[in-house]
């Protein structure tokens, strides 16, 4: 029966020390194997932490890499350019997201986020910058998603 271990790691930086090195030793797999492969698939996520599954197959040495998606508020920070959220999100705002960046995001985390289609994942990223303190299209976010249930975006959500 395949072992699972999942750990959360910086993206494109893997290393053979803890969270892994310890985890994996004791399953016999070559170690700097499973780290390579880890870092080739999650480099494009470079400076986000990212949730990774490796699943071990005990008889044969043999493992598979699962890559999750980080959460969608590092998304959102990678795309304003932003360290961190605000601390006072009513108050002070950290950047601005367009549509088109919220679609990307939607699209990145399709199978995570829980919106029939497209327009309602996208919604529901544009709803996490409401706590974050980001504006959407330089409106408040509510105003935002008021504006694209009215239709004003349609031709984005293609």
């Amino acid at each position: 029966m395949p072992e699972t271990i999942e750990a959360l790691i910086d993206g494109g930086k893997a290393t053979a020390g803890a969270p892994l090195g310890p985890a994996l030793g004791p399953k016999g797999v070559n170690i700097m194997q499973v780290i390579n492969a880890i870092n080739e698939k999650t480099k494009q996520f470079q400076g986000m932490k990212v949730p990774v599954k490796i699943i071990i197959d005990p008889k044969t040495k043999g493992f598979e890499i699962e890559v999750g998606t980080p959460p969608a508020a590092s998304l959102i920070l990678r795309e304003i350019k932003a360290e961190k959220g605000s601390g006072v999100p009513s108050k002070t705002k950290i950047g601005n997201l367009t549509v088109e960046q919220a679609v990307k995001i939607a699209k990145m985390k399709f199978d995570t986020i829980l919106g029939k289609d497209l327009k309602h994942k996208a919604k529901e990223v544009i709803g996490t910058c409401t706590s974050m303190g980001v504006t959407v299209e330089g409106k408040s976010p509510k105003q935002a998603l008021k504006e694209i249930d009215e239709g004003k975006y349609d031709s984005k959500f293609v």
